[in-house]
């Protein structure tokens, strides 16, 4: 398990580097993307594998399909709250956000399930 949560910190770490980095640098679309969505991708997905570093410990975590689903869950209660007035986490709502969490909660389960297993042995 140890190896795993290097690498979930690691994602982590990446994550929070690019959010330092920012889109400066990038074309005006990409930059508008990156403002508007990429939080929307990449939060959820880091949420993902910090719900894998605690699913030894957490049995409820275990399937790839229930850390998708209260991620997925928390993310849209968020955003369901910003469409009252309510703010948690940001203070715009958009509908297209619904659609970037799923995205972001779906590829962290392909990397999951599909990539780091078959990169790592020690994954599942």
């Amino acid at each position: 398990m140890r190896n795993k949560k290097t690498i979930a910190i690691a994602i982590l770490l990446a994550i929070a580097l690019v959010f330092v980095m920012g889109a400066d640098w990038a074309s005006e679309t990409f930059r508008r993307f990156f403002k508007s969505y990429f939080a929307d991708i990449a939060l959820p997905f880091g949420y993902y594998f910090l719900l894998v570093i605690v699913e030894d410990r957490h049995q409820q975590f275990r399937n790839w399909y229930i850390k998708c689903a209260a991620i997925f869950g928390l993310c849209a209660l968020s955003e369901t709250l910003q469409y009252f007035g309510i703010y948690a986490l940001a203070i715009v709502f958009d509908p297209l956000d619904y659609l970037m969490y799923a995205l972001g909660v779906l590829l962290a389960a392909l990397v999951d399930r599909v990539i780091f297993k078959r990169l790592f042995v020690f994954w599942h």
